[in-house]
């Protein structure tokens, strides 16, 4: 398209949780959390063009519901400024129901690429609509390392560690994390975790406590074929290990392709700066 509209092309990374404590339910039945947050190199892509008629959206390499991120984003941006109709398209390549974050930093990219468009929302309202539309979208709008609390907007941005080999492998299961949380409540009580000292990587998930033993076979898996650490990515059903070098970490991917594991992925942590990353062009 031509005639002086603009195009924003957004990078909406995927994170793992280095560490997740969950507390016991609030008088709502929300869980409070201790976690820690970081961006990794697996992502979707999201380029948002202005354009004439209707806005529309179009996902590519995956089905997602007609209600989703995306467009309950939107609708609570519309309710706070006025938007150009846009064509949205979306390259999906992190999975669903994985523990990955995928739709929350969908959500969030779309917030970055239509500020970056001239239509910002005030820092105050952006992180309102970003904890609207789900617990872990506020985070995507902080990237790199960052502290959650409260219901995991609460976030303290943290200096970005040393960048990290990992690889990812998300069974043929998924999990829902609703049913995840509800999992954890029947189980037999056990303390809320406190943050590990210097923020360091800890390999602790409460969900692991009710994880699939699909995914619990990953991770004795990873740590038997070279990682030094595996955690559950969140609520699951991915896990991920930590490798000493990128080439360790490309060969433990091969292995556990070789395995048929399930879906793999090699990854690195993923710095604030370059998780933030918006790139403006012409359309």
């Amino acid at each position: 398209m031509t005639g002086g509209r603009r195009c924003v092309r957004v990078i909406c990374p995927a994170k793992v949780n280095r560490f997740l404590a969950v507390g016991p339910p609030d008088r709502r039945g929300y869980h409070p959390l201790r976690t820690l947050f970081q961006t990794i190199t697996l992502a979707d892509t999201l380029v948002l063009t202005e354009t004439t008629g209707t806005t529309e959206l179009f996902i590519e390499g995956a089905e997602i519901p007609a209600e989703n991120t995306l467009t309950k984003t939107l609708r609570l941006v519309r309710e706070l400024i006025d938007l150009p109709p846009m064509r949205i398209h979306l390259i999906k390549q992190i999975p669903a129901e994985s523990g990955l974050g995928g739709g929350s930093s969908d959500a969030a990219g779309l917030l970055r690429g239509l500020n970056a468009l001239g239509y910002p929302l005030p820092w105050d309202q952006a992180e309102s609509v970003a904890a609207a539309v789900g617990a872990d979208v506020p985070f995507f709008l902080v990237g790199g390392l960052a502290r959650g609390e409260g219901y995991g907007e609460r976030l303290t941005a943290l200096p970005d560690p040393i960048r990290e080999s990992l690889v990812v492998v998300r069974p043929s299961i998924g999990i829902s994390t609703p049913a995840a949380y509800r999992e954890l409540d029947a189980a037999p009580a056990r303390p809320w975790a406190d943050f590990p000292p210097d923020h360091a990587l800890t390999p602790f998930n409460d969900f692991e406590l009710v994880a699939p033993l699909a995914c619990r076979e990953l991770l004795d898996w990873l740590r038997a074929h070279g990682a030094t650490a595996a955690l559950l990515c969140g609520s699951g059903s991915a896990v991920f290990g930590v490798f000493e070098s990128p080439q360790a970490a490309a060969h433990g991917a091969d292995r556990a392709r070789a395995a048929h594991l399930g879906e793999v992925w090699t990854a690195e942590t993923l710095g604030r700066d370059a998780a933030l990353a918006v790139e403006l062009s012409p359309a």
